[in-house]
């Protein structure tokens, strides 16, 4: 299979721009980039299917860079609905080289900031060395202008195409780079680059790009109750990553497979008849979790989650340790649980229970148990040596609701 037989696939490829982008994909050595402006100090889950098609160029013998827009992120590209908030230049400069590092120790690409070519450039150089390439309806042509022209749009965002389009022709010209790859909602500031180097040099360039990643819902993929999922296990744990995609839809699961791992074809087929077969088993999601937290991670920290995952789901919370539960139940509510209370007393107090006859009533029907055990007296009292390394216990009321109570 060839890397465009590959690509499609995997459902990689959405919009192309070059009439033998086939052919050049296949022959391999071409130098390209993907963008990302430095809107926070780590890429997350989102960003990650455009790196991956980056890694899988990069396999086929093409040359990766990484362009994080120091200058581009000081703008902000349009989003369909309302301006981005502008960012202090000091947080963006931070941002940059927080993602330079990451990227460079996750895929090894070579990392360019724009500002450092941007910043030279004076408003009047701007005006007659770039924007005289572009006429205003050209650009009023564009989705992401369209959609924002009723609800109103600045010259500084307006300008975001441009300054992305120069940045193309700024590494076609330093690093003969030929190629620009990105989600599909970039396809017009694609297109204007491609279009502002065949204007400046007479060259023709390409530009491909992928499906944007959702759920079933259409709802963008790498999302947690509206959270973004941090490619740094500081900001989004092992844990916390690979139980987002251990439950993954079975409608979907599949896609994702394609899109986040490098299992060949021959496997996902066969992960995909098993599926099938057995959904109830979860192959599919726990593979997809185990390979991209392996990915991201290392082998050690991805059966560090699988052993969390594994023990929560058994109930067999006791076999793990301090850090580990402190881990799993990232988020949830925490209370001090004073040694020798009253198991009625300890559920008020950790705001269990409103009150001490709600208490008695969810003991009594059997609703509280700790560190798995069901607890159904109500004279029981909390001891030292009840806790997981003498200080944790993990407090369960009903089927899901958890609070962490420590001595």
């Amino acid at each position: 299979m060839t890397l465009y037989e590959e690509l499609k696939w995997r459902g990689l490829l959405k919009d192309e721009a070059g009439d033998d982008l086939k052919e050049k994909l296949n022959e391999g050595g071409m130098t390209f980039y993907i963008g990302t402006d430095p809107t926070a100090d780590s890429l997350h889950l989102g960003h990650l299917s455009s790196f991956l098609i980056s890694k899988r160029l990069e396999k086929a013998g093409h040359h990766p860079i990484l362009l994080v827009g120091g200058a581009t992120g000081r703008i902000g590209d349009p989003r369909p609905t309302e301006e981005r908030q502008i960012k202090p230049a000091s947080e963006i400069d931070a941002n940059f080289e927080a993602i330079k590092k990451q990227v460079e120790k996750l895929f090894g690409f070579e990392v360019v900031n724009n500002y450092d070519w941007c910043k030279e450039i004076n408003f009047v150089d701007f005006l007659r060395d770039y924007g005289k390439y572009f006429s205003v309806n050209y650009m009023l042509d564009k989705d992401i202008i369209k959609r924002r022209l009723d609800t109103g749009i600045t010259y500084t965002e307006f300008s975001y195409m441009i300054m992305q389009a120069l940045d193309f022709l700024h590494l076609y010209k330093t690093k003969n780079c030929t190629l620009q790859c990105a989600g599909s909602d970039q396809w017009g500031n694609i297109t204007a680059g491609v279009d502002l180097i065949r204007k400046a040099t007479g060259k023709d360039v390409y530009g491909f790009t992928m499906p944007l990643v959702t759920d079933k819902e259409g709802h963008k993929f790498g999302k947690s109750e509206g959270n973004a999922l941090w490619l740094d296990k500081n900001k989004t744990s092992p844990y916390e990553m690979y139980q987002y995609l251990l439950n993954s839809e079975d409608e979907m699961v599949i896609s994702y497979l394609k899109i986040f791992t490098f299992l060949s074809k021959e496997e996902i087929e066969e992960i995909e008849k098993r599926h099938n077969e057995r959904p109830e088993l979860r192959e599919a999601a726990k593979t997809l979790a185990k390979e991209v937290v392996t990915f991201l991670h290392g082998s050690d920290e991805a059966l560090k989650a699988i052993k969390m995952s594994e023990a929560l789901f058994s109930g067999h919370v006791k076999e793990l340790t301090k850090d580990e539960i402190e881990n799993v139940f990232n988020g949830v509510p925490t209370f001090v649980a004073k040694e020798n209370t009253n198991i009625i007393d300890m559920l008020v107090e950790g705001k269990i229970a409103s009150s001490k006859r709600e208490a008695r009533e969810f003991v009594n029907a059997g609703s509280i148990t700790i560190n798995e055990e069901k607890i159904t007296d109500e004279n029981y009292i909390i001891t030292k040596d009840l806790a997981i390394d003498n200080e944790v216990l993990v407090v369960r009321r009903g089927k899901k609701k958890y609070f962490i109570g420590k001595i």
